[in-house]
């Protein structure tokens, strides 16, 4: 123990002085908040800038003077036939259209916008939208419905979602907050995973190449020098973990209670569509105002996250770091070893796809559950699941199968580690590494 112990000292200390992790450890979140605060900026300013000049020819007669400029669209009643519209058009170089408005266009639903490049969808919607409206007063008038009296009647209900726990009790359902904590964590783990697992296949592969690998193994076990190097080096990850949930916390906190209008939030997110869920997030957040965000924020269970988020998070890494060691000690320099690095990785990558859609839009559905119980997959989706409200025995049960699959993972490495690395010069094949695997000690 006290040889691990050392070994752990060594990777730790060797990968926290150097400034590549102190500048990485600050950089990282800075450099998130900076793309996410330059993307609201510009989708912001690209919304409010698709301001189009629109000079309307109505064949009706009836429905330009009612059509209303906004902050994007300015109509003006254009005194040319469409043809001499058309042609100055051509020739304008700002954002403008033509609307042709038909005669029919009560019976036909229809009318033109002709631009010289692609249409705006956001001038289409609001376009399209008051044509709808004016169409709307007209056959209400038709069939003697009253107008002012629709138009004074403006419901707008507030959805105040809750959840009934096991005890009968009430609480709030923090839907919007679920879902971005659910994308964050399967993002940071997903990542985290992957690059500290790597880490230890990169270190492994250096020793070997640079001959001290011989050196080492004449003091310590290999099965010592291949749990130290995955406990240390991810103990060096789990420093930069919290880190970097703490730096990024603060800032996006910070910068969405004090500089973000929620009115700004919710035309953002209204302006983009497809969006997906994201979109339905910052609408969400953006439709509460800063009152509810940290309403919202109080009332959820941040410490329950938190723990199995760190319980998930190591065995998560304990257990991919076993299989990239042994991936490491089977190969001779990183070319090689990125071959085993997509098969490794293949179920986290999966998993992190499916946790965009599946397992967000559904987390207690099927899939999504069998996913959470799947050793290889379970790091990631539990803990896009939790956030909802998970069953604490499917937790428990989950981190269970975790673990046992990590020790039996560690045991099947440590006999391909103890051979793999002191083989130089020579391609371990499939056969090969179960030979390894069966050698006696």
């Amino acid at each position: 123990m006290h040889k691990i112990l050392l070994i752990i000292q060594r990777e730790y200390l060797s990968r926290v002085k150097k400034k590549s992790f102190i500048v990485m450890t600050f950089a990282v979140p800075l450099f998130f908040f900076a793309l996410y605060a330059g993307m609201f900026y510009l989708t912001k300013k690209s919304f409010k800038d698709a301001h189009t000049e629109v000079f309307v020819i109505d064949e009706q007669g009836e429905f330009a003077g009612k059509l209303q400029s906004n902050k994007n669209v300015s109509y003006t009643v254009s005194k040319l036939d469409l043809k001499a519209q058309k042609k100055q058009l051509t020739e304008s170089e700002g954002k403008q259209s033509i609307l042709y408005i038909p005669k029919d266009i009560l019976s036909s639903q229809k009318a033109e916008l002709i631009t010289s490049g692609k249409t705006s969808f956001v001038t289409q919607e609001i376009i399209g939208g008051q044509l709808e409206e004016i169409i709307r007063e007209k056959e209400y008038k038709a069939k003697g419905i009253d107008l002012q009296i629709i138009q004074s009647i403006k419901p707008k209900v507030a959805i105040d979602a809750k959840e009934i726990t096991a005890d009968g009790e009430e609480k709030n359902s923090n839907t919007a907050i679920a879902m971005g904590l659910g994308v964050a964590l399967a993002i940071l783990v997903y990542l985290s995973l992957f690059l500290y697992g790597a880490q230890v296949m990169r270190g492994i592969i250096e020793e070997k190449s640079n001959r001290i690998i011989e050196v080492i193994i004449s003091s310590v076990k290999p099965f010592q020098l291949m749990m130290g190097k995955i406990v240390g080096i991810g103990m060096v990850g789990l420093t930069q973990f919290v880190m970097w949930l703490l730096l990024t916390g603060g800032l996006f906190i910070t910068a969405t209670l004090l500089f973000v209008n929620p009115q700004d939030m919710q035309e953002v997110a209204a302006s983009q569509p497809a969006a997906g869920n994201m979109g339905t997030v910052s609408k969400a957040i953006g439709q509460g105002g800063s009152a509810s965000i940290l309403a919202s924020i109080q009332s959820f269970n941040f410490t329950e996250v938190i723990i199995f988020f760190f319980l998930f998070f190591i065995a998560g890494y304990l257990l991919y770091s076993a299989i990239f060691a042994a991936a490491g000690s089977a190969v001779d320099n990183e070319t090689e070893a990125n071959q085993f690095s997509m098969p490794i990785t293949m179920p986290l990558l999966l998993t992190y796809i499916l946790s965009f859609g599946v397992i967000i839009n559904d987390p207690n559905g099927p899939i999504a559950t069998w996913l959470s119980f799947i050793p290889f997959t379970s790091p990631i989706a539990m803990l896009v699941r939790i956030p909802f409200g998970v069953p604490m025995w499917q937790i428990l049960t989950s981190l269970t199968l975790l673990i046992l699959t990590f020790l039996l993972i560690t045991w099947v490495a440590a006999r391909i580690y103890r051979v793999g690395i002191l083989i130089y010069g020579k391609k371990a094949s499939l056969k090969e590494i179960i030979k390894w695997f069966n050698y006696k000690n």
